[in-house]
């Protein structure tokens, strides 16, 4: 019988893998960190994030005059994960009072140690679908990184690299994991191919040319591939269709090729309780990039409240549909309609005020930690450079001084109905009449009032209300949205040490998983819907559990 060569093998490079693995160095544990991409690819899918962390009543928060508790997110998060399964959602429903207690207290202490700092504006995402006790952030909670997501990765990765300096860290890449080692009833290592070396950049997909194989035995495995984001056939297998209607015929990847599902399927067939698979997180705000670094590599705007928000058709979405307010209320509204894109009508103004580009490559000013340049970006007259690029290359954009020309350009790259101009312009008329006066009966406009009696909407990004057809605030912008794919919300089912339940309801002896490869920890911690910036927070928790529990052995 081969001998134990680690502590722990890990099973992804990600953040949720170095989190791990930073964990059991610090007990001064062996670890071998398995993973099939190259060297380049450290830290994973984080490393291309916008570095949002949900936090609760911090520093930042109270100096804005937001009032925050424990009690008021924990209302937020139950109201919008709608935990619903006795069964499935029993761990999940754990991981989420943990979870948001984690954030509301010892969080932002932790990463503070590590060294990573936050930005002072504080953003206000996922706003909801209109009731108190439902889906949505009743206050700001989005802290962006100074250093967006490839920061959040350093403040880990530069332990774990100086505890393989020591000899505690033994990395192995290009290993991809076939199978998981199972004696008696307990996991005992990893078998798999090696693949053949590549120095390709990060992001940059890679071969599946095998050139060897490898058995690697270990006290424990920790699984921490990340989900099937990049996977579109596994998508449309799980795709909800009786909450959010048909799978998208066009989907555009908002993740790298390496993110595809494989260890959810290979996990589950060693034994492990795979739930709520049909759970996932994808935006409806997705656009081609011009510049891309994978396959169908898309980019996701993250609006501001003030876009005039179409389908397919040319029609107003309706109520909480509005943007940064409820995806998947959106997700599914688009989808009725019976195709699978809808627009944004805007002006310059709005553009400028209002547009941020999710990825760290889209924030060079941030991610760079260039207060300088940042100043001048932000607040500078004229769109950020990145945004601006893509109203110049960018296939989903048009640009145009009228509407009857706006229409045009958007009929010559429509996937489905031409639009009506008379009918779109009746629409567009209709919102800028009441502009007349503070007040409106129109939903959107007040939620634009209402965000705007926050200070940091009010500074950084809510456009002053106007009419879109004012040319005084133009020219006018029309954007083409797809199916961006992101997230899995359901996975590996795990207690709140990060171990991999059985179905049965027994913890499977030896097996942890962390990250999206575990719904983000108990197999699903967000239920149905996310409240952002809770996706590199739910990898740092579920990670920090895994490697404390095996550290206590």
């Amino acid at each position: 019988m081969s001998q134990q060569q680690a502590d722990a093998v890990v099973v992804g490079s990600g953040l949720a893998g170095l989190v791990a693995t930073y964990e059991l160095t610090q007990a001064g544990r062996k670890v071998i960190v398995v993973d099939q991409e190259n060297r380049n690819n450290l830290g994973g899918q984080a490393f291309w994030s916008l570095g949002g962390l949900f936090l609760v009543d911090t520093p930042e928060q109270r100096r804005l005059g937001i009032k925050d508790s424990a009690e008021l997110a924990l209302q937020d998060w139950m109201g919008s994960a709608g935990f619903d399964r006795d069964d499935e959602d029993f761990w999940p429903r754990q991981w989420a009072r943990a979870y948001v207690d984690f954030a509301s207290s010892t969080k932002r202490q932790y990463l503070h140690d590590l060294g990573l700092r936050i930005t002072p504006v504080v953003g206000w995402a996922e706003r909801g679908g209109g009731f108190a006790d439902g889906h949505g952030n009743s206050v700001p909670r989005f802290h962006l990184t100074w250093g967006t997501g490839p920061e959040v990765v350093r403040v880990f990765a530069e332990p774990v690299l100086e505890a393989e300096k020591r000899g505690l860290v033994e990395f192995r890449f290009r290993h991809r994991v076939d199978d998981i080692l199972i004696e008696g009833d307990a996991a005992v290592g990893v078998t798999g191919s090696v693949l053949a070396p590549t120095d390709l950049d990060r992001g940059v997909a890679s071969s599946r040319d095998v050139v060897d194989d490898f058995e690697i035995r270990a006290g424990a495995v920790i699984v921490t591939s990340g989900g099937i984001g990049h996977n579109h056939d596994l998508i449309r297998e799980n795709w909800p269709t009786d909450r959010l209607g048909p799978a998208p015929k066009t989907m555009i990847s908002g993740v790298p090729a390496h993110v595809d599902g494989r260890m959810l399927g290979i996990t589950e067939s060693a034994g492990a309780s795979l739930v709520n698979r049909d759970r996932m997180w994808h935006y409806t705000e997705g656009i081609h990039n011009w510049d891309p670094i994978w396959p169908d590599h898309a980019i996701r705007i993250i609006p501001g409240p003030s876009s005039l928000w179409l389908d397919a058709n040319g029609n107003r979405l309706a109520p909480p549909n509005f943007p940064g307010f409820d995806t998947n209320s959106t997700m599914k509204a688009i989808l009725s309609t019976g195709y699978d894109y809808s627009w944004f009508i805007l002006t310059q103004s709005i553009i400028e005020k209002e547009f941020a580009l999710s990825g760290s490559e889209q924030n060079p000013d941030i991610t760079n930690k260039d207060l300088k340049f940042a100043a001048k970006s932000r607040l500078a007259k004229g769109a950020p450079g990145p945004v601006d690029a893509f109203t110049k290359h960018g296939v989903d954009f048009v640009v145009s001084d009228s509407l009857p020309e706006l229409v045009a350009g958007m009929n010559a790259i429509t996937r489905g109905p031409k639009l009506d101009l008379q009918h779109v312009e009746r629409v567009v008329s209709a919102r800028d009449a009441e502009m007349d006066n503070k007040f409106s009966k129109d939903a959107q406009l007040m939620a634009i009032t209402n965000a705007r009696q926050y200070l940091g909407d009010k500074l950084v990004r809510v456009a002053k209300p106007h009419r879109i057809l004012d040319p005084e605030f133009g020219p006018l912008i029309a954007v083409r949205l797809n199916i961006l794919t992101r997230k899995t919300l359901g996975g590996l089912e795990t207690n709140l040490d990060s171990q991999v339940m059985r179905p049965d309801g027994t913890a499977f002896d030896g097996l942890f998983a962390a990250g999206e490869v575990a719904g983000f920890g108990g197999g699903g911690v967000h239920g149905y819907n996310a409240l952002e910036g809770t996706f590199l927070g739910g990898c740092i928790f579920s990670g920090r559990a895994a490697g404390r529990a095996i550290a206590r052995g």
